[in-house]
């Protein structure tokens, strides 16, 4: 059964359809490329599922319920978490309290714990440090937790913003061009960080140009063109279709 579910999406802009009767199912422990040339349609789904903007019609089916028209924040604290292109992280913050701050309903950020009940507050705060430490050591980053988050590499950003949505609590982890602009020698890093978080049972749809990665990591792709699925099925099948090379390659 997939833990996301898409039927039959469609959004239009301005008289175009951006995503054009969309309907695909995303299973636990999988990792699905989107693949597709520019303005095929894949951010604009991301931003479909996570409730940025609403569909014109069809449903968005999250563990079974119906998720369309939810609030991009409550979509977040339901289980589905994404890191955008553009990462976005507190960059004055160090890693380790960029992780913390990514927790929900802490105790010690509403008033009446703070001034009544500190020590359980204090309790609370060792808990989520000794949890945030051990986010970043799954992600490679345990030596970096009192670096100030602008001083970390781009690619190191990156695997801080999977630390940031593991804390929320995701399950299904909406990445946009996860390895573009990192340098080589850490691309291999996220790749690695990318399988073992399938591994876990955590559901990933990435957005990628990048088809040496698509190769490496991805189970299953879609190839998306002019807002629509015009090939499924798996990366070497949909990757070495002639009709899908001459539509995003030109060959």
């Amino acid at each position: 059964m997939s833990i996301l579910e898409i039927r039959d999406l469609t959004k239009t802009f301005d008289g175009i359809k951006a995503v054009d009767g969309f309907s695909a199912g995303f299973e636990e422990g999988q990792i699905t490329a989107l693949v597709g040339p520019n303005g095929a349609g894949k951010t604009t789904l991301f931003n479909l599922i996570n409730g940025f903007i609403k569909p014109d019609s069809g449903e968005i089916l999250f563990k079974g319920k119906n998720i369309v028209g939810l609030s991009p924040y409550r979509i977040a604290r339901l289980g589905i978490g994404r890191i955008f292109q553009d990462v976005r992280i507190f960059n004055r913050l160090s890693a380790l309290d960029n992780v913390l701050c990514a927790f929900n309903d802490l105790k010690g950020e509403g008033v009446f714990y703070s001034v009544f009940l500190r020590w359980k507050m204090e309790a609370e705060e060792r808990y989520y440090t000794q949890k945030a430490l051990e986010l970043l050591k799954f992600v490679g980053l345990e030596d970096k937790a009192s670096e100030l988050a602008e001083n970390l590499s781009y690619g190191q950003q990156k695997l801080l913003s999977i630390a940031r949505l593991l804390a929320c609590g995701a399950d299904v982890l909406l990445l946009d061009e996860p390895t573009a602009g990192v340098n080589p020698q850490m691309v291999g890093k996220l790749l690695e960080l990318i399988k073992d978080l399938a591994k876990s049972g955590k559901t990933l749809i990435i957005i990628e140009h990048n088809m040496n990665v698509v190769v490496e990591v991805a189970n299953w792709v879609y190839f998306m063109d002019e807002g629509q699925i015009t090939s499924f099925g798996l990366p070497a099948d949909v990757l070495g279709d002639p009709e899908v090379r001459k539509a995003y390659i030109g060959i």
